[in-house]
């Protein structure tokens, strides 16, 4: 196991930051093709668009290449949604990280290091909403390479922020994360991040029943706050 430590984001480490954002997004197309084909709706659609080609053709060939084209339609949509969210991503905070993450007071972007290479990420920035800018640090863009996860750089890159909270005086971090990302929900739970909402990102992941949820973390000292959150996606 290599020795690792956390810094402040450099230019310099731009690229590296961003291609480690994108993939740690594609990793989620497999779990998000799986998914879709436990939904009841793909199941009807698959055995009984199959059996409704069979009887009207009379051909199991005619059917069997049915499935399979819909099977590589349903796959082609399961990437498409996390291409999408990555392709948003890098026009939005991602587009500057420097000036999205350190041009205002309360907010910053920090890497993991480890033998001269970026190897984790995670930013924060004040809740956009005016009321609760000073309350509440939002919690963005987490990801650790995989072959650096399981020694702990997840949640040393979360505890950075959250003792940056503390130093900052907000009294919650909030992050989102969606109902796929069974890894990092587990995560946050483990460390104490509490559910406070669940809803649908878009159109289209609800039409794959999948949501965002909402995860806010009180500092010991903090109000609690009951004004309307931020909603982001996943």
């Amino acid at each position: 196991m290599a020795p690792y430590h956390i810094r402040k984001y450099q230019e310099s480490d731009r690229q590296r930051v961003l291609s480690l954002f994108s993939q740690g997004m594609t990793e989620h197309v497999p779990t998000t093709f799986r998914h879709i084909l436990k939904l009841p709706r793909t199941l009807v659609l698959l055995l009984g668009g199959a059996l409704t080609l069979f009887l009207v053709s009379g051909s199991w060939l005619l059917a069997l290449v049915a499935d399979l084209t819909l099977l590589a339609a349903l796959r082609f949509f399961a990437k498409y949604l996390w291409t999408q969210y990555v392709v948003n991503s890098l026009h939005t905070d991602m587009s500057d990280i420097t000036k999205s993450y350190f041009s205002e007071h309360g907010s910053c972007f920090w890497v993991a290091e480890s033998e001269g290479q970026v190897v984790g990420t995670v930013g924060a920035r004040p809740d956009e909403e005016s009321t609760l800018r000073k309350e509440q640090l939002q919690l963005f863009r987490l990801s650790v390479a995989l072959e650096h996860r399981g020694q702990g750089i997840a949640k040393a890159l979360v505890r950075t922020v959250l003792q940056f909270a503390r130093d900052e005086g907000y009294s919650e971090v909030v992050l989102t994360t969606s109902t796929l990302q069974y890894s990092a929900l587990a995560l946050y739970q483990r460390m104490g991040f509490q559910k406070t909402d669940q809803y649908s990102y878009s159109k289209s992941w609800a039409l794959i029943a999948v949501s965002v949820v909402q995860l806010t973390y009180r500092l010991p000292s903090a109000q609690v706050s009951q004004a309307p959150r931020q909603r982001g996606g996943p």
